[in-house]
Order: C-alpha cells, then structure tokens, then sequence
C-alpha cells in the first residue's frame, strides 16, 4: 500500500479511543485533539471509537469480516494517537484487545498519546502502553499529552481547557508525529519492512 503513496499525500492519523467505559470522556478528548491535528494540516483523519468498532471476542480465531475490516482499518494508517484514560494504573482491556488482535499492520508506524486519569494524568497507562508496542514494533513517541481529568484540565463535558499547556503539548505531540510518520512510511515504501 505505501509504494501507491507519496511523501506529499496527507499523513493518515488514526485517532484511536481506548475506553468504552459508561461515562467515559474518551470522545470529548479525542474531538480536542483531532481539531489540534486538523489545525496542524498535515493529516487526513480516522478517528475509531472502539465501542463503535465490531470486533471478534476471540484472538487467533478463523478471520471474520469484522477483523478482515479492522486490519485494513489499522493498515491504511500512517500513524497512531492513542487517547486512553488510566484505569486502576493501567489502560483498559477493550484497547488491549483491539491491539492483540492484529499484528503486520501495526509495524514501522508512530504512535502518540494522550492520556488522562486522576493526579496520574494516565502517565502509567502510557507507559505500559510504550511496551506493548514495542513488541509489535511500533515507535512510541517520548512526546505526550497527558491531563488530570479533575484538577481543572478537563470541563464537566470532557473538553480540554486551552488555558493549561495541553494545547502546545499537542502541537509537540503533532510535529513529533508528522516527523515519524514521514519518514517511516518513506522507509516502507523504499525497503519494506519485515520480522
């Protein structure tokens, strides 16, 4: 797919929400952060809300074409923001799951977050979230957005406040992205990439 493509075609982020918890501020954060990336100008969106994304129950099964779909999904991307809360200092099964599920699609690719959670800010979501990706060779951003959900960050309607420093942090986040992105799908494209 990447030798049909150009460096001067627009980076595809895939805005991924991780909860599907009842409640959750998940989407808020995730419209926030996809109005900075349409600000920024250099990707084409996906926003995938996994409580939206019919995936099958089990890992390793016979293909469906639910993970036929979320494959493709995963392998048009060129890059990856990851917004997942921190639940009990970790991030939440159904966004393990979706990662478990395939594996090639997810290679050679950057992937950003943007966590929040209490005083934690989703820091130790991001961090386990850092590993995981690793093994399946994915390069984690140092570069983050992370927010205290109760100390002012984040509005009663789940909306980030622009007077704390997470709108620059996403414009980091964004550059650091575009970088990566680039020139990893140029790598691709020029070598391929295998294990």
């Amino acid at each position: 797919m990447d030798a049909e493509r150009s460096n001067t075609d627009p980076i595809r982020l895939a805005v991924i929400i991780g909860s599907t918890r009842e409640g959750r501020i998940g989407p808020a954060v995730a419209r926030w952060f996809a109005t900075h990336a349409q600000q920024h100008g250099a990707f084409e969106l996906d926003v995938v809300d996994l409580l939206e994304v019919p995936l099958p129950h089990r890992i390793g099964g016979p293909s469906t074409p639910e993970l036929e779909a979320w494959a493709a999904r995963i392998d048009r991307a060129d890059a990856f923001a990851v917004v997942t809360p921190e639940y009990n200092r970790g991030y939440p099964g159904a966004l393990k799951h979706a990662i478990d599920l395939v594996v090639d699609e997810w290679q050679a690719k950057p992937v950003g977050f943007v966590t929040y959670g209490g005083v934690g800010r989703g820091l130790r979501a991001a961090e386990q979230l850092r590993q995981v990706f690793a093994e399946l060779h994915v390069v984690a951003l140092r570069d983050a957005v992370s927010l205290n959900r109760f100390g002012g960050e984040v509005d009663e309607a789940g909306w980030v406040c622009d007077r704390t420093g997470a709108p620059q942090a996403a414009k980091t986040l964004l550059a650091r992205l575009e970088w990566w992105a680039a020139a990893l799908r140029a790598a691709r494209r020029e070598t391929g990439y295998s294990l």
